[in-house]
């Protein structure tokens, strides 16, 4: 996963959150655009109890 993203979960969960609310209208150009494993991230925020909802574009 890429290292200049936070790595406590929940830094992480709101760190993906904000980018998404205000930068990227999916999750596909986030990760493509900062270089992230989609797989990776969705599976280590998974794991956390957070689940990522295309329709309003956020993990809750």
């Amino acid at each position: 996963m890429n290292t200049e993203l936070p790595q406590d979960i929940n830094m992480l969960y709101s760190f993906i959150n904000m980018k998404l609310r205000d930068v990227y209208s999916s999750l596909d150009m986030l990760c493509e655009d900062m270089n992230i494993d989609k797989q990776e991230l969705t599976n280590k925020l998974s794991q956390a109890g957070f689940e990522y909802n295309e329709k309003q574009n956020k993990f809750w």
